[in-house]
């Protein structure tokens, strides 16, 4: 079969308000900012140094995902998540992922496969420094790069938009020790799969990754719960 084009995007330009997102979504991950405390754009905007209207952008996002909710006469607030519901977004996004991997073992080109291999190999000088803004940046860059690999715009638009739902507690897990490590080796057998145009050991060993780091995320946010209950 003849290969197919994987479709390469230009990475999205960061903006205040996604920069912001990305602080709260930490905040609350961790437990600093617990559920139903209110967020108020005028002090989020007096604390970040931004205007309102950013920081409006940023509730929204945080809203869409689920880490914040808008209650009439309250503004918005922190979301109550569980950790059952994280599970359940985790199991969909393994499948999607793993699809996404099975397909651009079959339909990357050449090229694109190179470059894979390429962003991989670039990610182990941070891994091993234990760079975790650095590694954080590049594992998302490398997982875009196997979705946009699958070359099916309607899957990776479901994919994408499962990761953003999920992408603060992705992010928390290399908080633990040595997690930074472990994730660049299970990306070494997704990449040596999808390298050797081998679907079904592309799908397993994504979604064996993903089962992975939902373990991870969960134990990570998991002990913060605990200590926000005692």
């Amino acid at each position: 079969m003849r290969d197919l084009p994987s479709h390469p995007r230009p990475a999205a330009i960061e903006t205040r308000a996604d920069r912001l997102v990305r602080a709260l979504s930490d905040e609350i991950v961790s437990g600093r900012l617990g559920p139903g405390i209110r967020l108020d754009e005028q002090s989020l905007a007096d604390r970040f140094g931004l205007s309102r209207t950013p920081v409006r952008e940023a509730l929204g996002q945080l809203a869409a995902i689920g880490l914040a909710e808008k209650r009439p006469h309250r503004g918005v607030l922190v979301a109550n998540f569980t950790i059952e519901r994280m599970r359940h977004m985790f199991e969909l996004m393994a499948e999607l992922e793993a699809l996404c991997a099975r397909l651009a073992a079959r339909r990357m080109i050449p090229d694109a496969k190179a470059l894979l291999e390429e962003e991989h190999i670039a990610t182990e000088v941070l891994a091993r420094n234990g760079d975790f803004e650095g590694y954080e940046a590049a594992n998302r860059a490398f997982h875009r790069a196997i979705y946009d690999g699958s070359a099916n715009p309607v899957l990776v638009e479901a994919t994408e938009d499962a990761r953003r739902r999920l992408s603060p507690f992705r992010r928390a897990q290399f908080h633990l020790e040595g997690r930074i490590a472990k994730s660049f080796a299970e990306h070494g057998g997704v990449v040596a799969a999808i390298l050797a145009g081998d679907e079904e050991a592309a799908y397993a060993r994504m979604r064996d990754h993903l089962l992975i780091v939902q373990d991870a995320s969960t134990t990570f946010v998991a002990g913060y719960l605990a200590v926000g209950t005692n």
